[in-house]
């Protein structure tokens, strides 16, 4: 039930007898008062207070039924009678103005002695809601309770008389009503600490007061007052304004029986002797079908339009995240051996599976490996958390056999994540995973940085765990040869460097923050630790697998050619010396998850390689990021400037690419082939940032290389959040547009052609992408583990799959346009170059 909701019975439906439990006297009891005989009779011993409880319903102020009584108690000093009261008036009886009086009495005074006193309560509060739980009801000393409508003896503490003693029981109540989570250890710290408040109460007040407690029945939810016959739940002041009413159905739900029953019968196994042979007409396959080809009355056309809706090829072309109507499982469940050579609809059917049903399940179990093997996309799919059965995930694991290395590869980090929806931590998952990468010494370094990443998490951190184990045991198993030269312990060891590496820039960039001044200060610092105290990392004492690219061996860092970023986290710029005898250079962050930038930048590895399997490169530029940690890791450092520097220095983007590639003959006086570059890159990143929804686009995470590569960093803001106002689609300055010659250009317009060829061909595998983003739904990536669910549908809007591709071609050229000529984006532009300049002072400082 959600936080809006409110679920309630009506009393005027409850046909049961009011009920409650007088439980017990609280208090100190002053000894009873004795008349004169009495004296003269008990010199000996004190007289003891033998007591009992009389009860009255009152309805709207008259008494209403026979009073009843407990049975005496003489337990002096504690007076328990725990008593159930059954009363022949109904809960429908009951008015608004309902009240039960109590009365205590003494039969050991003498006459006239008996009273000890009374109290009243209302059996509904002011919202109309009948009372429930224990109530203590303060007693009126030497009054009878008072049954009238205005109460002389209410038994409700005035509020201004209200303690810390108060407070705590009213929280008691709410706890013996399930209201509040009992956690036991706790439970019983809290209740021995209320007891000493207790004590300390009574003796600072030295307990004057009488009380006695009363249980009143509880229900499955609350009891709302109605009078029979009449509805005043919905007064006319709520209905006339546009104030919406939340009204609790508790049908709603639950299993219409007799449309279960016809379910049950439709998918009886009886049935598949006759479903068999059963294939869906023309209209039920295809809603494309001319009206020609259909009998041409006005029923038969009725009845067209509505098998269209329902039509096969339609509910095959839904992406993965929409879910199946009722109707649409029929259907799919009614034709589902005619489907056995429809490799698409496999996740289809096995989303109308009732898998509580040990027989159905049998048999689509059954019908999946007969079924016509499915593409690698689909596969995924069925590893979502969607699917819960082994044997459906065994049966995707079974078609990721197939996929090469390089394929695989695209996908790992997906797959680590979908070891979260497994049912075991050794699945059939875990076991691939492993074994693939005993083959491959990047598979493998790439999926024990994924599985270590993942021991922060608490929750799943034994599964990770446990993965990471067989890695290891795997591995060390592995003999000379088994993975190039190296054996498997060596291999191993060259993984495990690797983390050692990381721990030891961890602690250089803590020393190198402590140090006060400037950037340049810091700089010293570090290429000072990397020749002295920490010399060991300027020449390994064997090669280690670089993070980034395992492939490749680093034997140390040079520091003369090491450096620092200028920004608050003073990320490190190292040049590493590699085993061929190059270098390498990599950006080492602390204090930053880089999971995210991880996953994005994957993305557009990805999506670079669809773009060229149907022939279209861009000139993405696709660098390598590893998260290592929660808060740490690297990025392959690809020389280029940022945008803001290359216009302030070069006054245009133009000018800086003369400066590498001029051409007299060629375009704005450089070369055709650097323009070219520039223009597809920028189609390309326009494109992905847009269907990615990544956010905080200004020039300074804009980047340009000097062959005329655009590429973006930082993708702190995923699916659509930004943390600037009113963004546009896609980040499209005007001088990325004046460098094409204008919006009127005939570049400008290419760059346009390109982007909705680009944005064409990724909706064709718009269902890959949302796979792979359903996979992370687990995933402690901030973006998407604020609302996996939203997240992924603000994806899937973003492909347009309602359009066309002529249509989705008009689409892109409208939100081009509208990145244009967006004037909002501009001012945040320049207030933002301005808090640059005011953080540049403060670093330097």
């Amino acid at each position: 039930m959600s936080g809006n909701e409110f679920r309630f019975f009506l009393s005027c439906d409850i046909n049961l007898p009011v009920t409650y439990r007088i439980e017990k006297l609280e208090g100190k009891l002053l000894p009873p008062k004795l008349s004169d005989s009495d004296n003269v009779d008990s010199t000996t011993e004190e007289r003891k207070a033998e007591l009992y409880v009389e009860s009255t319903l009152y309805i709207d102020g008259a008494p209403f039924g026979l009073p009843m009584r407990t049975r005496l108690e003489t337990g002096a000093p504690s007076f328990c009678w725990n008593e159930l009261i059954t009363l022949s008036t109904k809960y429908r009886d009951l008015t608004a103005n309902s009240q039960l009086s109590f009365t205590v009495w003494d039969v050991s005074c003498g006459k006239g002695g008996g009273l000890i006193g009374g109290a009243t309560i209302h059996l509904f509060n002011m919202k109309k809601q009948l009372k429930t739980g224990k109530h203590k009801l303060r007693l009126w000393p030497g009054k009878e309770a008072d049954g009238s409508i205005n109460t002389t003896t209410p038994g409700k503490v005035p509020r201004e008389e209200r303690g810390e003693l108060e407070r705590l029981e009213k929280l008691v109540n709410k706890y013996e009503r399930g209201q509040i989570q009992r956690v036991d250890w706790l439970d019983r710290l809290a209740f021995k600490a209320m007891d000493k408040i207790k004590e300390s109460e009574n003796s600072r007040n030295g307990s004057s007061h009488l009380y006695v407690v009363v249980d009143f029945c509880s229900f499955e939810h609350r009891v709302v007052f109605q009078e029979s016959g009449a509805n005043f739940l919905l007064p006319s002041p709520i209905a006339s304004t546009n104030e919406l009413v939340t009204v609790y159905d508790p049908e709603v739900g639950k299993i219409n029986p007799s449309e279960h029953k016809q379910l049950k019968l439709a998918r009886s196994l009886n049935r598949g002797i006759i479903d068999r042979d059963l294939k869906p007409s023309i209209t039920e396959r295809n809603p494309l079908v001319s009206f020609s080809t259909i009998v041409g009355s006005i029923v038969s056309v009725k009845s067209r339009i509505v098998d269209i809706r329902w039509s096969i090829q339609r509910i095959l072309k839904y992406p993965p995240t929409r879910n199946l109507s009722g109707d649409e499982r029929q259907m799919l469940w009614k034709f589902r051996f005619s489907l056995m050579l429809e490799k698409r609809a496999l996740t289809k059917f096995l989303r109308c599976v009732e898998w509580s049903d040990v027989q159905e399940a049998k048999q689509a179990l059954e019908l999946m490996h007969k079924w016509e093997s499915i593409d690698l996309c689909d596969a995924l799919e069925l590893l979502s958390p969607v699917f819960e059965s082994e044997e459906v995930r065994a049966y995707a694991v079974s078609v990721l056999e197939k996929a090469d290395d390089e394929e695989l590869q695209c996908y790992l980090l997906q797959l680590v994540q979908a070891l979260r929806f497994e049912r075991s931590d050794k699945s059939r998952l875990s076991h691939f995973l492993v074994q693939r990468s005993l083959r491959n010494v990047e598979l493998a370094s790439f999926l024990r940085w994924f599985v270590a990443v993942e021991l922060h998490d608490p929750a799943y951190a034994k599964r990770f765990y446990c993965t990471y184990e067989i890695l290891e045991e795997s591995m060390l198993k592995l003999g000379a040869g088994a993975s190039g030269d190296e054996d498997g312990y060596k291999l191993w060891q060259s993984l495990v460097r690797q983390t050692e590496l990381t721990a030891q820039l961890c602690s250089i960039m803590r020393d190198v923050r402590n140090v006060r001044g400037g950037t340049q200060r810091k700089i010293e610092k570090l290429r000072q630790l990397l020749s002295g105290l920490l010399s060991e990392l300027t020449y390994f004492d064997e090669p280690i697998r670089s993070p980034l690219a395992p492939d490749m061996l680093i034997t140390g860092i040079i520091p003369s050619e090491s450096s620092i970023f200028k920004s608050a986290l003073h990320p490190l710029r190292l040049t590493f010396r590699t085993a061929n005898g190059g270098c390498c250079k990599i950006i080492f962050k602390k204090g930053d998850d880089l999971r995210q930038d991880q996953l994005v930048v994957q993305m557009v590895s990805l999506m670079d390689r669809l773009l060229k399997l149907e022939n279209l490169d861009l000139h993405l530029t696709p660098y390598r990021v590893l998260a290592t940690g929660h808060d740490e890791g690297m990025l392959e450092f690809i020389p280029s400037k940022p945008l803001a520097q290359i216009i302030s220095e070069h006054r245009s983007i133009v000018s800086y690419l003369q400066k590498f590639h001029p051409d007299e003959n060629g375009p704005f006086g450089i070369t055709s082939t650097c323009l070219e570059t520039f223009i597809k890159s920028c189609a390309g990143y326009s494109v992905i940032t847009y269907i990615l929804g990544i956010g905080d686009r200004h020039l300074d995470n804009l980047l340009l290389r000097d062959d005329g590569r655009l590429f973006h960093v930082d993708f702190g803001f995923i699916l659509g959040r930004d943390p600037k106002p009113f963004p546009p689609p896609m980040k499209l300055c005007k001088e990325m547009v004046e460098a094409m010659g204008g919006a009127e250009s005939q570049y400008y317009t290419r760059f346009k052609s390109y982007c909705c060829e680009a944005y064409n061909i990724l909706r064709k595998s718009s269902n890959l992408i949302l796979n792979l983003f359903h996979l992370m739904a687990g995933s402690n990536i901030p973006d998407i583990a604020s609302d996996p669910e939203k997240g992924i549908l603000k994806l899937q809007e973003k492909f347009r799959l309602d359009l066309d591709d002529e249509e989705c071609i008009h689409f892109f050229q409208d939100l081009i346009n509208e990145s244009v000529s967006a004037l909002f984006p501009q001012m945040v532009e320049t207030i933002h170059r301005w808090a640059q300049l005011v953080d540049q002072f403060a670093v330097a400082e």
